[in-house]
């Protein structure tokens, strides 16, 4: 399984149109996404500012788009010490279909305001 964070907002208008789209898909042409393992960090690292996230639990085998391993797009300090600088992440080069999200996870802050 691959995770990708977002808001409630953006999985809602997700399910009004049949599919799951993001600003880094227009942006940089793909969405990204993470391994179990990453996403915590990747939530406190680059989506502070929220108070809850969704965490969409993707199947790889049934998306419809093209998935690809790669070095990470936007290099953090904050997030280079956390996370091995050898590691891939996945990127998913278009719309995510809706059936590919096999659960949705809701992620809140604890009483420190981390996640």
């Amino acid at each position: 399984m691959i995770f990708h964070l977002t808001t409630a907002e953006t999985w809602e208008k997700a399910q009004l149109n049949h599919e799951y789209k993001c600003d880094s898909l227009e942006k940089e042409g793909f969405i990204h996404c993470s391994k179990r393992s990453q996403i915590i960090t990747i939530a406190n690292t680059f989506y502070a500012d929220y108070e809850q996230l969704i965490i969409l639990e993707i199947d790889p085998d049934k998306l419809l788009a093209t998935l690809k391993w790669e070095d990470p797009v936007h290099p953090n300090p904050n997030l280079d010490h956390r996370i091995d600088d050898r590691e891939k992440f996945p990127h998913i080069y278009g719309a995510i279909n809706l059936d590919a999200v096999e659960k949705i996870i809701y992620l809140c802050k604890n009483n420190q305001g981390f996640f």
